[in-house]
């Protein structure tokens, strides 16, 4: 036979297997020649007769004018319990839905109503291409089987073969050839040597709708092709009127070819993204795109250009300027994972910022509302801010902002940031403010709250032996919630909150952490010093409370957070001996933000969160199951300095201690704006003075920082308590896969940087899972980076972890928040041992700036 027949027989023949029965209806008897073929000869007799089709056996019957004599001759095949395999042809016989006499059959088995121009179509794809084949089979004129038949076999008088096909042998379709087509011009010498230029302006024509010039040279088609693609798709797309650049570009006529052009789009982006990032970027300078006024709201669901995304940022920073955060908000979780954006970390880094903009302005206006309208006693504010979704939030939001955008190359638009910092620090003073007097008005204490004084009593002296306290300097509450989330979801982990002792300065918070000071607290002077006194002994500085605990608790050890990191577990071990209390003290937090460095200091705060875990987790694994993590006093964060309208007089009078937060002494006169208690009224037998700034003032105690503590605010005060059990876990590899890493650079010359991680082998087996990593940045044993963005992968923001899917590359885009390493290594944990999953296999060189 001939591959029309064949192709024919094929699709028949699968419609026998599912249903047995196939009443088929040929209304024009275009298909008779292909039943004579079957049957070997014209009809003879009204009998169903034996045949083949597609290899298989069965009856075929034909109506000849009467269904009720089909019906009879072809009851008996179909009658029993295995009903045979029955053909039954209806030429010149329109199918009746409602009253069909054959309707039995039809309901038992199944119709066919098969057009014989579509599946010749399908059948001279194979061989020609689109626009040779409408010229076949062009719309208005009748083409008989015998035709097609012979178009499909390649006899003579037929078109020839495709020459375009043979060119693009590798390509896929005709949406494939055209795509390969349009990317590279490697085969322009080829088509014209072969005389295809006249072929595949055939198939442009017919698959896209665009006419093109016969004389015209292959570079130029393809330009004019081109334009024309993506005009269109970016048409399509808009919600407005197109710009007058466009109108030179012609439409596609029909709903077909504006679905051919988008899906040619489609695949250029897909199969050819470098090429297209070039090609889309010559075309958006062709049309003038660049500077086209657009309302930004109509730019469609698409990036067809570059201009679209970074039009698009723009809007979204008018709209955070004009404070509509939510709207914002919105904009960029539908526009985020854009083509352009994917594929260019520094401006994705961009979206990203913005988004944490946004995020924080909406929590900024959410707290305002609420302080607004608080009017309890300070325990509802206490209440209000430690609430699982309570004011910390606001916190939170404006660290990982601040952090994001410390370690960004180029800073945001200055106006979308300037409002949103401003509604945080709106936000701060009103809620500082509120607070205070609150505090005041209840006598500064607060009924049923915790007390710094009483963790050690309370928390840590109950705690099975060994247990690990940890002593992190400036930790705000919000901090010990995130850090709550970065542990393993194994640990049973609690936190709560604590009223610190005021002044909120480290030598009298530190103190406060001491055993014995729930049963004698005082802050005092002595030696014109400022300190905490604990029964007898006066405690002004780190050395002094480092004897003292070393007295009051036997097999003491202290180490720093970093000496912790730094330990090899054998060392570890040997430390760890016969030890009953492990004191883990971190400065990192209030060392950077005490330094005067703004920028270090946002970078440093989230990655002390990050080595706060990893040291719980170590000291798991080295055999202390209970940690309680508690801080020294909370902090204020501004991006910027106190301007001079909130920078205040000290009260003069005699100082023992001015810090731009709180004043210490006698005497004085209380300035505008503050307030002032009796050291005595604070339940210390001291005859000292406190004055504190009322909101978010500073005293003009020197130093242009924006780092304040030292008052009682929510953010200074208050302290998180977290009591954590991490039973230690085998560190092993999982067995399910290697992970490789790829686009690993050879220096790190920006903060941001990305790497592709894939998981598993390509010989791995279909159905295998996904697993859950850390990716990290490490040196010397310590966290250096961590995870800022994902690409193709879910994404926990708040613990740092990726889900890899097996064999999907995914892309991680690294924050590093250490600037003053030397080299670091790009490092994959498991989150529930830290087993390491991948270690980069040579240090990286740090070089910003390069």
């Amino acid at each position: 036979m001939h591959p029309l027949h064949d192709y024919v027989a094929k699709q028949l023949a699968d419609k026998l297997k599912s249903r047995r029965v196939v009443v088929w209806y040929d209304e024009r008897a275009e298909f008779q020649s292909f039943v004579d073929e079957v049957r070997g000869g014209p009809r003879a007799s009204g009998e169903p007769v034996a045949v083949s089709v597609g290899g298989a056996s069965m009856r075929l019957a034909e109506y000849a004018g009467s269904m009720f004599e089909l019906r009879a001759v072809i009851e008996p095949h179909v009658s029993g319990d295995a009903p045979a395999t029955v053909v039954v042809y209806m030429p010149n016989v329109i199918r009746d839905r409602k009253a069909s006499i054959l309707m039995e059959l039809e309901k038992a088995g199944t119709t066919w109503e098969p057009q014989l121009k579509q599946l010749a179509k399908n059948v001279l794809l194979q061989k020609y291409t689109l626009g040779v084949v409408d010229e076949m089979l062009p719309f208005d004129r009748k083409v008989s089987y015998e035709d097609l038949a012979r178009a499909a076999a390649g006899n003579s008088g037929a078109e020839p073969p495709s020459i375009l096909k043979s060119i693009f042998h590798d390509a896929s379709g005709n949406d494939g050839l055209l795509t390969v087509w349009l990317v590279n011009d490697a085969r322009d010498p080829e088509i014209v040597n072969k005389e295809a230029t006249r072929e595949l302006m055939k198939l442009v024509k017919a698959r896209l709708g665009l006419d093109l010039a016969s004389d015209t040279p292959l570079a130029k088609l393809r330009a004019i092709t081109l334009r024309y693609v993506l005009a269109a798709e970016f048409r399509l797309d808009l919600s407005c009127d197109a710009p007058a650049s466009l109108d030179s570009v012609a439409k596609p006529p029909t709903e077909d070819e504006e679905s051919a052009v988008r899906e040619i789009a489609r695949r250029l982006r897909t199969g050819h993204d470098k090429a297209y990032a070039v090609l889309a970027d010559r075309v958006e300078e062709e049309l003038g795109l660049k500077n086209a006024k657009l309302p930004p709201g109509s730019l469609g669901a698409i990036d067809t250009f570059r201009f679209e995304e970074r039009a698009l940022l723009r809007h979204a920073g008018d709209l955070i300027s004009n404070n509509k955060f939510g709207e914002a908000l919105a904009l960029v979780s539908e526009r985020e994972h854009s083509f352009w954006l994917d594929r260019d970390v520094s401006r994705k880094a961009q979206w990203e910022a913005t988004r944490r903009m946004a995020e924080l302005g909406n929590v900024a206006m959410e707290v305002g509302r609420a302080v607004n309208k608080t009017s309890g006693d300070a325990a509802a504010w206490l209440d209000a801010y430690v609430s699982k979704d309570g004011w910390f939030r606001l916190d939170q939001a404006q660290r990982r902002l601040e952090a994001w955008v410390a370690n960004l190359d180029e800073e945001p638009e200055e106006r979308p940031l300037g409002v949103v910092r401003r509604a945080h620090e709106d936000a701060c003073h009103a809620m500082a403010e509120g607070f205070t007097k609150a505090l005041v008005k209840a006598g500064w204490a607060i009924p049923g709250a915790l007390h710094q004084t009483r963790i050690w009593s309370e928390v840590v002296a109950g705690k099975p032996k060994p247990v690990a306290y940890f002593l992190v300097d400036a930790m705000r509450f919000e901090m010990g919630v995130d850090l709550a989330e970065r542990l393993p979801k194994t640990s049973e982990v609690s936190v709560r909150a604590a009223v610190g002792a005021l002044p909120s300065i480290t030598p009298i918070g530190m103190a406060a952490l001491m055993p014995g000071a729930s049963g004698s607290f005082s802050v005092v002077e002595q030696d014109d010093k400022l300190g905490a006194r604990i029964d007898d002994s006066f405690l002004p500085d780190l050395a002094s409370r480092k004897k003292f605990a070393a007295a009051r608790v036997p097999k003491l050890i202290d180490v720093t957070l970093d000496e912790l990191l730094s330990l090899q577990p054998s060392k570890l071990a040997k430390k760890l001996d016969g030890a009953q209390v492990f004191v883990v003290r971190s400065q990192e937090i209030d060392h950077a933000g005490e330094t005067g460095f703004t920028f270090q200091a946002r970078q440093v705060m989230d990655t002390v969160i990050d080595n706060l875990a990893r040291a719980i987790r170590k000291l798991a694994a080295a055999g202390i199951e209970h940690a309680v993590v508690s801080a020294d006093h909370g902090h204020l964060f501004f991006a910027n300095d106190r301007d001079e309208s909130m920078r205040t007089d000290a009260p003069g009078g005699y100082t023992v201690e001015l810090h731009r937060r709180c004043w210490l002494g006698r005497g004085g006169a209380t300035p505008p704006g503050c307030v002032r208690v009796a050291a005595s009224s604070l339940g210390y037998a001291s005859d000292l003075d406190l004055v504190f700034p009322a909101a978010t003032g500073v005293f003009k105690a020197g130093g242009d920082l924006a780092f304040h503590h030292g008052g009682p605010s929510l953010q200074e005060l208050v302290i998180p308590v977290l009591t954590v059990r991490t039973k230690a876990r085998e560190s092993a590899l999982p067995s399910t896969g290697p992970i490789t890493a790829a686009s690993l650079p050879d220096a790190v010359t920006n903060r941001i940087f990305s790497v592709t991680f894939t998981f598993g082998e390509k010989q791995m087996l279909l159905g295998a899972t996904g697993i859950q990593v850390r990716p990290l940045l490490m040196a010397a044993g310590k966290q250096v980076g961590a995870v800022g963005m994902v690409v193709d992968a879910q994404f926990d923001r708040a613990t740092g972890c990726v889900n890899l899917e097996p064999n999907k590359p995914v892309t991680v885009a690294f924050l590093l928040s250490v600037e003053s390493v030397a080299s670091l290594r790009v490092v994959v944990q498991d989150p529930m041992t830290d087993a390491e999953l991948y270690r980069s296999p040579t240090d990286i060189p740090v070089r910003l700036g390069v």
